[in-house]
């Protein structure tokens, strides 16, 4: 196999074992970049990095960095004109985290600008007329076609699970704040979570558990007790996405349960009143080089009354404490991880509406390949835990994607 093929885990163990180098490992990883690159346009810097440094779990590994993670030693963008070559002084937490633990930072991945709805130049990698998804896009891409076997992205609406879902790969999206946000430009802060991608559930476990020291993320558990969610958006699935949530069901052993309501409406007062405020100098000083809709939105978030969103932030606490309730005596909840696949073309990055409520509710998310639509892309579900409680829910994800078969 040729190395940049090979998954997260596997390279570590052979460089580990001095059956492959780590040189020859990103060697390859940038010359599959320079043969699709030119098409796929998932990166907007490439370090081109001999490996060094400490020999951690991770050493040799190559990584992709959303470029909204400041980065030391290579421009930080945010996906915005007004941050064109920028060059932060230090790095974002989990980028030194990455690196402590031997991971090379390859580059930095095209992000939809200030990781919002605005979409850049990546293409589906899987079929370069279709959207990738976003924000997370070039991350999600340059996993998905083999360029890097892991990458950082971020979910503040649907950034991470749904780009998963339409790439055919596996995205984590911890509890909110289980990976550190500092050095990552805010956009919701309540609601803004760090998360990454890899082409297994053990890639992803095997990545977060080198970030925080957690063994225990790499566990595994034998027929978890499984709840199947629709959730109140469940008519803006499509009919392909539908089915691929009921077949699952029925091979699970699947029971339904329901989410308390409002949780979307609560969701878009958040976003909003925050991106705004955390944009407030952007678009005060250099309206002109935001993007009109982004703009449109900021000035939407200004003019929210702030009681609407302490009400909203009111109901998201309040539909958090009786998640227990939802759960029962259930290990994990499954749920649709985007409304179908990816959509044709790269104007709009996607609906959200079947992620907004698992962001809103903290709950760790792992997103796995599913089955196919009718063009033939990837589905994708999500497999959903209790706040807190990721090491059960990867261990469930694990156990889900077995018996699924990684059908994407």
């Amino acid at each position: 196999m040729e190395p940049h093929r090979l998954g997260a885990k596997q390279a570590a163990r052979l460089i580990q074992r001095g059956e492959l180098s780590a040189q020859e490992l990103v060697r390859s990883c940038l010359e599959r970049i320079g043969a699709r690159e030119p098409e796929v346009k998932a990166w907007t810097f490439l370090a081109r990095n001999v490996p060094q440094g400490a020999h951690g779990p991770l050493f040799g590994v190559p990584v992709g960095v959303k470029d909204i993670f400041d980065t030391h030693d290579m421009p930080t963008e945010y996906g915005s004109p007004i941050y064109a070559g920028y060059r932060p002084r230090t790095d974002a937490a989990v980028v030194s985290l990455t690196r402590r633990a031997g991971g090379t930072i390859l580059g930095k991945t095209v992000t939809a600008e200030f990781a919002t709805f605005v979409p850049r130049a990546t293409r589906n990698p899987l079929n370069l007329a279709h959207t990738p998804g976003g924000s997370s896009s070039g991350s999600a891409a340059a996993v998905a076609d083999c360029m890097v076997p892991l990458a950082f992205g971020t979910q503040t609406a649907g950034s991470l699970i749904r780009p998963a879902s339409y790439c055919g790969i596996v995205g984590f999206k911890p509890t909110y704040n289980l990976l550190p946000r500092a050095g990552v430009k805010p956009g919701a802060d309540s609601l803004d979570t760090i998360g990454v991608y890899g082409r297994s559930v053990e890639d992803v476990a095997f990545f977060t558990a080198a970030l925080t020291g957690r063994s225990d993320l790499e566990n595994s558990l034998e027929k978890p007790k499984i709840g199947l969610c629709r959730t109140h958006e469940w008519n803006l699935a499509q009919p392909e996405m539908r089915k691929a949530l009921e077949d699952a069901a029925r091979v699970l052993g699947a029971r339904e349960v329901e989410l308390p309501a409002g949780l979307r409406e609560s969701h878009t007062a958040i976003l909003w009143y925050e991106v705004a405020r955390s944009l407030a100098d952007e678009f005060t000083r250099f309206p002109d080089k935001l993007d009109p809709g982004l703009r449109e939105r900021c000035a939407g978030g200004f003019a929210l009354d702030p009681k609407e969103y302490v009400d909203a932030q009111r109901h998201a606490a309040t539909c958090r404490a009786k998640l227990g309730q939802v759960f029962g005596d259930l290990d994990v909840l499954l749920a649709p991880a985007a409304t179908g696949e990816a959509p044709r073309g790269i104007a709009s990055t996607g609906d959200v509406a079947l992620n907004v409520v698992w962001t809103l509710l903290h709950t760790p998310c792992v997103a796995i390949p599913a089955g196919r639509g009718p063009n033939n892309l990837p589905l994708g579900l999500q497999v959903i835990g209790r706040i807190g409680d990721d090491a059960r829910t990867l261990a469930c994800a694990r156990y889900v994607e077995k018996r699924l078969g990684g059908s994407a």
